[in-house]
């Protein structure tokens, strides 16, 4: 292959880009990047009852989201029938392939034949035999064809070194001649690529492994074409928990990037977390910078074995892969203050609870309230949810407080409204005086500290842990404070 290392990234449009998808982008995306090559967005939108403009631009906003960018495209595999269809022409010309008028019932009855003598079931070249003159008569006849390979008859074997894999081959003797155009004269999938990657000058082709038992096949029309063939790169599949490959038919929207997006992570956070899905760096580190994971990445560091996408597809509750919850965790933990209130005050305006003062005179607190609350938070939606008494008198109670007996003395019902009345008292309602009010208040009724405090946090912020609750007085404020104190009473059963 030419020096320049050109690398594509070709989705069919038949449904959103899914993770399998959007690592093996990632990965392509990253070869290109870390050899100053690059990266080709290809649409292989053929299959035209199931492709949509739809699905074309979710794959495009999937991988803006992810910041995967690409240097040329995107193409569409449609716009180049034409190079398809006279490559086609050209291996038949130059005899490489033939037409084949094999019916259905040809093929059964030569299937039913192999099976009964016990011999491989392969196409047996009947028409590759065809004079021009049958050929002609067969045509006018209007007996319909495809076109097939002939693969070559000869020794040996046809192979390749896979840079993930290692050496593979395959005997000529067990590959049958393969259909290469349709009946309707569409060319298929083999020939269409093959055409494709010579034509935008691919040197380098990182696929799954799915695609694999395609290669000797497609490196035989490289040859035929006089084209040279590429590196090839086959990764292992993405798997669900039951060992079966993550696609869009069976496992639905939650392996769609545009899931994760919308449920509250962040983009390089997804990224990070897709390359460790069969690749490592060969050491412990699972978070890795942009700069970092370009210098890290090599294609053979791509594991052989499969992985594994952990997450529960029928639990309600919903939580997916523990390992990309850390990673986002990490991100949402250590981002830039600035950038993260971007992204939480468009959480807070979905969900209506976004105040104007938080950029302009209470914009220290909310910065503050989100570094505050972070620490503990894996999404951004756990702003919204597990954070929202920190924005809004509008929050549920955590079902924990109650299955944790936080709320189990029934005397809270009233102490905690005289708490509010002390805590009203203050003249300096800082961290340092609440806790004082706190414990003295304990101490006048003889019960643990930790049974009022407890009990606050829980009226205070619907939630059983968070920062120091001292800290969550000060925070919120007098007013919000004895406010909800006050009104304790709501959240016991009667």
């Amino acid at each position: 292959m030419a020096n320049e290392v050109r690398l594509r990234f070709p989705p069919s449009p038949t449904g959103y880009l899914h993770i399998g998808g959007a690592r093996t982008a990632i990965l392509n995306w990253l070869y290109a990047r870390k050899h100053n090559g690059k990266l080709i967005l290809r649409i292989e939108d053929t299959d035209a009852e199931r492709s949509s403009e739809a699905s074309i631009q979710g794959i495009i906003d999937g991988l803006n989201w992810l910041g995967i960018d690409w240097d040329e495209g995107p193409y569409f595999q449609t716009d180049f029938t034409a190079d398809h269809q006279a490559a086609a022409q050209k291996l038949l010309d130059s005899g490489k392939a033939y037409k084949c008028f094999c019916t259905k019932e040809d093929l059964e009855s030569k299937r039913e034949a192999a099976l009964a003598a016990k011999d491989e079931v392969r196409y047996d070249g009947t028409c590759s035999k065809l004079t021009p003159a049958e050929i002609a008569q067969k045509e006018t006849a209007g007996i319909p064809s495809v076109v097939r390979f002939k693969v070559p008859d000869r020794p040996g074997a046809v192979g390749y070194n896979d840079l993930v894999l290692g050496r593979i081959e395959q005997q000529y003797s067990e590959i049958s001649d393969f259909v290469i155009v349709r009946s309707n004269g569409k060319p298929l999938y083999l020939l269409c690529n093959v055409v494709d990657d010579i034509r935008d000058r691919i040197s380098h082709v990182v696929r799954g492994q799915d695609h694999k038992d395609n290669t000797n096949r497609q490196i035989l029309l490289y040859e035929a074409l006089g084209a040279p063939i590429p590196f090839f790169a086959h990764m292992p599949l993405t798997l669900d928990t039951n060992k079966a490959k993550i696609s869009k038919r069976s496992h639905g929207e939650i392996v769609a990037v545009q899931w994760y997006r919308d449920n509250g992570f962040l983009p390089w956070a997804m990224v990070n977390f897709l390359c460790l899905l069969g690749w490592s760096a060969g050491d412990d580190r699972e978070i890795f910078s942009k700069e970092e994971l370009l210098a890290a990445f090599t294609l053979e560091r791509i594991n052989k074995s499969n992985a594994i996408f952990n997450y529960k597809k029928d639990d309600p509750k919903f939580i997916t892969d523990p390992k990309l919850l850390n990673i986002n965790g990490h991100y949402l933990r250590t981002m830039d203050l600035g950038e993260l209130a971007v992204l939480v005050k468009k959480e807070l305006e979905a969900a209506g609870i976004w105040q104007a003062a938080y950029e302009a005179e209470r914009k220290e607190w909310f910065l503050t309230t989100l570094d505050m609350t972070r620490e503990r938070f894996y999404t951004l939606k756990d702003f919204v949810t597990q954070g929202r008494a920190w924005f809004t008198d509008d929050f549920e109670m955590c079902p924990n407080a109650l299955k944790k007996n936080i709320l189990k003395h029934p005397e809270l019902k009233e102490w905690l409204p005289e708490l509010a009345d002390r805590m009203d008292a203050l003249a300096v309602f800082s961290a340092e005086e609440t806790e004082k009010v706190a414990r003295d208040f304990a101490e006048g009724k003889d019960i643990k500290p930790g049974i009022p405090i407890n009990g606050s946090r829980a009226v205070l912020t619907g939630q059983i842990k968070g920062p120091s609750m001292f800290e969550v007085f000060a925070h919120l404020g007098k007013e919000t404070v004895v406010r909800r104190l006050r009104e304790a009473g709501k959240w016991f059963a009667e």
